[in-house]
């Protein structure tokens, strides 16, 4: 089987050599050694560290990461099936997201739901302050009350 160097690896994969070097120490993605001590890298990785980019970009740790890629049999490759498989559970956690970015893309230009700096100001979404008793932060926008 063909195999790729470091830097065609991160080429390919679009990941910084030290990030391949660290995803490899996490026990992540696996490289062969060259005589002469090189890493090379069989072109299935290219897919599981596709799975670790797409699970981080949802917000998956790298824990999480690697407890879905070691219940693959023998270490495989994930398959779509897989990926099916191993994203539902983190269906939820992706719904959280977007309805925080449509919430931002909605009302971000009017209000940061009363997590500034200007809370005294603000008299059309928090007069008084009011969400100060909730906790800190973005009240609105963090934690939406129930139906919106």
């Amino acid at each position: 089987m063909e195999t790729l160097t470091i830097g065609d690896f991160a080429a390919r994969s679009g990941v910084a050599p030290s990030a391949l070097r660290y995803y490899e120490r996490e026990g992540l993605i696996h490289s062969t050694r060259t005589s002469g001590n090189q890493r090379r890298y069989e072109r299935t990785e290219l897919r599981r560290v596709a799975f670790i980019r797409i699970a981080q970009q949802v917000g998956v740790s790298l824990d999480e990461i690697r407890a879905a890629l070691a219940e693959l049999p023998e270490n495989r490759t994930p398959t779509r099936a897989d990926w099916a498989r191993l994203s539902d559970r983190w269906r939820h956690r992706l719904e959280e997201k977007i309805a925080l970015m449509q919430r931002l893309r909605d009302d971000l230009s009017g209000c940061i739901g009363c997590g500034c700096l200007s809370l005294h100001r603000c008299k059309l979404i928090n007069p008084g302050d009011a969400l100060a008793g909730e906790g800190p932060g973005a009240r609105i926008l963090l934690n939406p009350p129930s139906g919106t």
